[in-house]
């Protein structure tokens, strides 16, 4: 896997647990009719959909491949 390809995927699981902690932050602290807990799940399902589906067809193509945990 090249390193554009993990930095990708790293960038994209950072984004998806700030804002997963974003909206409990705001789950926390906000008013009842605030809107920001759920606009922040929102992004952080949507990023999580788009990630799944970048990695399967990254899969699909060949660009990277499942690696074998027993190999060194």
């Amino acid at each position: 896997m090249t390193l554009a390809i993990k930095i990708g995927v790293v960038l994209a699981m950072l984004a998806i647990v700030f804002s997963l902690f974003s909206g409990a932050i705001f789950l926390v602290r906000d008013q009842s009719s605030s809107r920001r807990v759920v606009r922040a799940l929102t992004w952080r399902i949507g990023l999580s959909v788009a990630l799944f589906a970048i990695i399967l067809v990254l899969l699909t193509t060949g660009v990277i491949e499942p690696g074998d945990p027993m190999r060194p």
